[in-house]
């Protein structure tokens, strides 16, 4: 497997060369904004793709970011130049806590197909933080010949993630507070998938945004009774998003994850599935 990861210094040699990887911008938040993030500045060279409308569908019953269509995928792929034969590195704003946009745009790049992808670790934060250049020139790449080819990476459904909660091997990436549902300022219903673990997102950064190392990564994950040995660990959160980071520090600690997409927001569409908020 391709190290899901690449730090800033590399990606810039990386840029430099004479066949450089296609850069996409995924930075997103709950309110929509990474397109004005991108317009403010971005890394040169890199292409604009927005998580709400490329890498989901539209919100309903599958939950608030469900699969995207395949063919809508692969018209905003081709449109940010990506290609099958050429790498892609995706970032997003970085930071703490994480948001889960790169993550994600690596796992559904992965899911459809794409052989060669990777995350700027630590993201646009850690890129300015080193000093490297910026610009809000817009990018207009040339059109990409990638092929989506949908299912290259598992997912699991309502039905799947309640067997997974039962054998005490589902993960809720969201934080505590929503887990036990205390709270809950995005979806209608709080609480959790009963048997789920809680393990936030934000515990497999550190404080400044970086994935922790692999090592790092396994003792967390052996401290809820997860081993890598025992079989697939499943990840959700609210609609799928930072649970793809979750995915990503499963995979980086030699675990086989796999994403529940619709997540909570799914789960909660049906009244007859059962919540917890112990």
């Amino acid at each position: 497997m391709v190290n899901p990861l690449i730090e800033v210094a590399e990606l810039a040699v990386a840029l430099a060369s004479a066949r450089p990887p296609t850069l996409i911008d995924v930075r997103w938040t709950l309110k929509g904004d990474g397109a004005q993030a991108y317009a403010a500045g971005h890394l040169p060279g890199a292409a604009f793709v927005d998580l709400d409308t490329a890498l989901a569908g539209p919100p309903g019953a599958g939950g608030r970011h469900p699969l995207p269509e395949p063919a809508v995928l692969q018209e905003a792929l081709r449109a940010a130049g990506v290609d099958a034969g050429r790498p892609v590195v995706v970032y997003d704003a970085g930071g703490t806590p994480p948001t889960g946009a790169a993550a994600r745009a690596w796992w559904v790049l992965r899911w459809a197909g794409h052989p060669d992808v990777r995350i700027l670790d630590g993201g646009y934060a850690a890129w300015t933080a080193d000093g490297r250049p910026v610009t809000d020139d817009r990018v207009e790449p040339a059109p990409g010949g990638f092929t989506v080819a949908p299912d290259h990476e598992p997912v699991i459904d309502a039905g799947a993630a309640a067997a997974f909660a039962v054998d005490g091997r589902l993960l809720d990436a969201r934080v505590p507070a929503r887990y036990r549902g205390e709270q809950e300022p995005v979806d209608p219903v709080a609480g959790h998938i009963p048997g789920a673990l809680n393990q936030p997102a934000a515990y497999t950064v550190d404080d400044n945004g970086r994935l922790l190392d692999a090592g790092t990564l396994r003792e967390r994950f052996e401290a809820l009774g997860l081993e890598p040995d025992e079989g697939p660990v499943g990840a959700y959160c609210g609609s799928g998003v930072t649970a793809a980071q979750t995915v990503l520090a499963l995979t980086v600690a030699g675990y086989t994850p796999v994403l529940y997409v619709g997540s909570w927001s799914d789960w909660i569409t049906d009244e007859n599935r059962p919540i917890d908020k112990a």
